[in-house]
């Protein structure tokens, strides 16, 4: 399947264009992210390690594997990735959280190709990666399908698809769209629009016709009383993540 040129949803880049500013701003409109965070590592890294047969509690770990993070913002998860010893790709549709991005990567010392571009001109240019990021993006894109299939494009053969989203129910719409935009007011009202959420078993459906093979998902869940996430092999109600293979 060729890939798309129109996943990118202009009104959703919008969006958080307008919020770069704040992306290292543990307190500011990313605060839920940056609350994920470890817990999204821990699960990046984990599956890393296990698929390449590394040993994360050596120097470098992941020295030697190319990573691309697609929808990578101000470098969140760009950044450990580099940190790790990946050489690392990070690219945004969203042109306004390149600069951020770029400035905190130098002053923390370290090297990282952000690009603004998109998942499909990535692919249309040949480019290949040992391991593809992909979270929290794929609700805020047009065509879902064509998306992930320029993702597969974009692996080697063998290749890693780390995927993030959120379930569409009550209680993702109570949980991430009320709570988080209206009563928190982690996010701007409108982040997120519930329609665009994708259940788990829609995901997998969607992996599979991209081309991918899909073999781990888990959920992201949040504790209001320890304030903290963990990763869960039961609970994807609302957050959730998957792992997925491109056919060696």
């Amino acid at each position: 399947m060729q890939a798309s040129k129109t996943t990118v949803d202009a009104a959703e880049v919008a969006k958080f264009e307008a919020m770069a500013a704040e992306w290292w701003d543990p307190n500011g409109k990313f605060k839920p992210l940056h609350m994920l965070n470890p817990c999204r590592l821990d699960y990046i890294t984990s599956q890393i390690a296990a698929e390449f047969g590394r040993d994360l509690t050596g120097p470098l770990p992941f020295k030697g594997l190319r990573l691309l993070d697609i929808g990578c913002g101000g470098g969140l998860l760009s950044e450990p990735m580099a940190r790790l010893g990946a050489t690392v790709v990070g690219a945004d549709a969203a042109g306004g959280n390149l600069p951020v991005a770029r400035i905190h990567a130098e002053h923390s010392g370290l090297e990282i190709d952000y690009r603004h571009t998109t998942a499909e001109a990535l692919a249309d240019a040949g480019e290949q990666f040992d391991v593809v990021l992909n979270m929290e993006v794929v609700e805020h894109v047009a065509d879902p399908l064509a998306y992930l299939t320029a993702c597969r494009q974009l692996l080697k053969p063998g290749g890693l698809h780390l995927c993030s989203t959120i379930n569409r129910n009550a209680k993702s719409f109570m949980v991430a769209i009320v709570g988080a935009e209206v009563v928190m007011r982690w996010l701007p009202k409108g982040t997120h629009e519930w329609k665009k959420f994708i259940t788990p078993d829609e995901l997998f459906d969607l992996l599979q016709r991209a081309g991918l093979t899909a073999v781990d998902r888990k959920g992201f869940v949040f504790n209001p009383v320890s304030w903290q996430w963990s990763i869960s092999d039961r609970d994807l109600s609302v957050n959730y993540v998957t792992a997925s293979l491109k056919p060696a």
